[in-house]
């Protein structure tokens, strides 16, 4: 059984100098049930853009869950392993039953582990970052004066070695070629059992329209975050490159902005495109080519699941695999998933272009005015394209 919270509160973490708040290390600053930390990396071979491997574990002190999940887009397939259990007392111990998450170095180094089962996919992963890690802007929002988004994150880009295992079918996995980003975000998002809507069902629920892209270039890398309420106003924002010497600052590379295009009928983001625009007038253009898009939605728990969501009891342990394919998730679902895209990157910056691959991860959940869309339901129209041009 797990370890009784209302006994000891220590653990061997309060024995580092690394207090914040006059609590112990496992009681958070702050009493709101959604509260969470969380790690997430993502991996694919730069020499095979037909395979990608999303990897997330998290704790919620203050639902006394933690829990872990693999997605896998590799073709057609979808593959999830996912996994919950009782949050001890600990919170130093990142392992939710065959997952293990080790920091090897400190903001360098991790190593990233499914152990083998009676599921399709395992894995013994270690990231090596390339550049330093890097911390976001702080994401904050409210609704009906309740804090419903609180967060920090940073960001990393770097390569990977170790094994990788799919249908009994092992792979090296090389530093050489195989890439992927990472990030640490921890505070207040919602998380757990769903709350009841109360006034928020007459004023209506938040819109979620976002898009995060770490782009991973030879030389550096380049980061980019927004997110826009439902008239198109910013929340949070940011595009910056980031270099890979340790002293040296992250590059602001103006504001961002976006041009989606959807699949008619659908809200299925087919192509992208992004600029970024200094005081200066000088505009960096990047286009974004999406190659296979991870639903990391659908079986992880990011929401769409009733009975499985991030932070959610589910019992002392319990550790539960899914197979579908990719083309056969309904198109209602998909609508309300966020979606991990694959991506070549193509910047064009003073006359010269860099390619590089990495991450665009894009939602466009509820009402979002600038690309037309009026309610949770709206759909793209036949046209396939935006309504109204992104560039303010």
């Amino acid at each position: 059984m797990s370890a009784d919270y209302t006994s000891n509160p220590l653990s061997p973490m309060d024995d580092y100098p690394i207090h914040q708040v006059a609590e112990p290390i496992r009681r958070v600053a702050t009493s709101d049930r959604n509260f969470y930390d969380r790690y997430y990396f993502n991996c694919y071979p730069s020499t095979d853009l037909n395979l990608f491997l999303i990897i997330g574990l998290g704790q919620y002190p203050n639902l006394g869950v933690t829990d872990a999940f693999a997605v896998l887009r590799r073709g057609d397939d979808h593959i999830v392993v996912r996994g919950s259990a009782a949050l001890g007392h600990d919170r130093s111990d990142t392992t939710v039953g065959p997952f293990r998450v080790e920091v090897l170095e400190g903001l360098q180094r991790l190593r990233v582990v499914l152990a083998p089962g009676e599921y399709d996919l395992s894995f013994d992963l270690t990231f090596d970052a390339t550049i330093p890690a890097t911390l976001e802007p702080r994401h904050f929002r409210r609704q009906l004066e309740r804090v419903t988004f609180d967060t920090s994150r940073f960001v990393q880009t770097g390569t990977w070695t170790g094994k990788l295992v799919i249908d009994d079918q092992s792979r090296s996995v090389t530093p050489d070629t195989w890439r992927g980003n990472r990030d640490r975000s921890w505070g207040v998002r919602p998380v757990g059992e769903a709350e009841p809507s109360g006034r928020r069902a007459v004023d209506g629920i938040q819109n979620f329209f976002w898009i995060y892209a770490v782009m991973q270039f030879d030389h550096y890398s380049i980061s980019v975050i927004l997110q826009e309420d439902e008239r198109g106003r910013r929340i949070v924002e940011e595009a910056v490159r980031i270099w890979p010497e340790p002293d040296t600052e992250p590059e602001w590379l103006g504001r961002p902005e976006h041009q989606l295009v959807f699949a008619p009928g659908t809200r299925d983001v087919t192509s992208a495109s992004l600029t970024f625009h200094r005081p200066t007038g000088e505009i960096i253009a990047v286009t974004c080519e999406l190659l296979l898009p991870n639903y990391i939605g659908i079986g992880t728990g990011y929401g769409l699941e009733a009975d499985w969501r991030h932070g959610m009891w589910q019992g002392e342990h319990v550790v539960q695999g899914l197979r579908k394919r990719a083309s056969e998730i309904e198109p209602g679902l998909r609508m309300f998933c966020p979606v991990d895209n694959l991506t070549r990157f193509h910047v064009m910056d003073n006359g010269e272009t860099a390619v590089g691959t990495g991450l665009f991860e894009v939602a466009a959940i509820g009402p979002h005015a600038p690309y037309g869309f009026d309610n949770f339901t709206d759909t793209a129209s036949q046209r396939g394209a935006p309504t109204k041009g992104m560039d303010r």
